[in-house]
C-alpha cells in the first residue's frame, strides 16, 4: 500500500515546495535534499534525504535516473551544475516506477529539458506528465544501459543497469537502508514477483549497486545480492 503523508522540502533557508505524495518508503517530516555525492564509474548520487536519484555523465550529454518527490528540481539541477553539466545537457529521465518520491518530481523537471522520459510500459499509465513517457520493456537500451524488467515492487518496475561498469541502478527493487534487501513489503504490490526480480538481478555481473533507499554498495556488492537471492 502506498501511505500519504506531508512532506517539508528545504533548500538552503528556501522552502521548494510542500506535498502530499504517494510514497514508498517512510518519510522524515523533515527530509532535506542534500549535495550530490560522487559513486563510481561516472555515476553521480543526488541524496534527497530519504531517497536519492541519480545522475550519468558522459561527455556533452546527461542521463537522470529518477527524480525524486515533488520539490526535487532545484536540488538535482544543482547537483548537475556541481558535476559539469545541467539541464541543457540532459537527453535521457528514466524512471524507475511510478510512486511520488521516485517521479513526484517530474513537473518541475518537465519544462527544463529537452529530454526523452522513460517508464516502464505497465507503470507508464500511473505518471502525471505533460507528454506520457516512453514505454520500457526488458531488454531495451537507453544511453548505453540495459533495461531490467524487475517487476514486483510495481508492476512496470524497472532497472538500470550500466554494462561498462557493472552498475546497477535498481530503483526499490533493492534497499540498503539495514543491509542488502529487496523492495520493502509495505510498498511492494507483488512481493513473490518482488523477489523472482532479486534472483534475475543477482545473475548480472554487479559491480556497484545504487538504490533508491539506502546508500549506494560498492563493495562486496555482486556477493551480496547472490546471498540476498538464495535466501528463502
Amino acid at each position: 500500500m502506498i501511505t500519504r503523508r506531508r512532506l517539508l522540502f528545504t533548500a538552503g533557508s528556501g522552502v521548494l515546495g510542500v506535498a502530499l505524495l504517494g510514497s514508498c518508503s517512510e518519510t522524515p517530516e523533515n527530509a532535506a535534499p542534500a549535495a550530490s555525492s560522487g559513486t563510481t564509474g561516472g555515476w553521480q548520487r543526488v541524496n534527497l534525504s530519504f531517497v536519492s536519484a541519480y545522475l550519468l555523465i558522459r561527455g556533452n550529454e546527461a542521463a537522470v535516473v529518477d527524480l525524486g518527490t515533488e520539490g526535487s528540481a532545484d536540488a538535482i539541477g544543482s547537483a548537475l551544475t556541481a558535476a559539469g553539466s545541467g539541464w541543457g545537457e540532459v537527453k535521457h529521465v528514466i524512471l524507475t516506477h511510478n510512486h511520488g518520491d521516485h517521479a513526484g518530481g517530474l513537473a518541475g523537471v518537465e519544462p527544463q529539458v529537452n529530454a526523452v522520459f522513460y517508464a516502464g510500459v505497465a507503470d507508464v499509465a500511473g505518471i502525471k506528465a505533460t507528454k506520457s513517457p516512453v514505454g520500457l520493456k526488458d531488454g531495451d537500451e537507453v544511453f548505453g544501459l540495459q533495461i531490467i524488467g524487475t517487476p514486483g515492487h510495481t508492476a512496470g518496475h524497472i532497472s538500470v543497469f550500466d554494462p561498462s561498469t557493472g552498475t546497477l541502478v535498481a530503483g526499490d527493487a533493492l534497499r540498503t537502508t539495514d543491509g542488502l534487501a529487496g523492495a520493502d513489503p509495505q510498498y511492494t504490490a507483488d512481493p513473490g514477483q518482488a523477489a523472482l526480480s532479486v534472483r534475475k538481478l543477482s545473475a548480472l555481473p554487479v559491480t556497484t549497486i545504487l538504490p533508491g533507499h539506502g546508500d549506494p554498495l560498492t563493495t562486496g556488492a555482486a556477493e551480496a545480492l547472490k546471498k540476498l537471492a538464495a535466501t528463502p
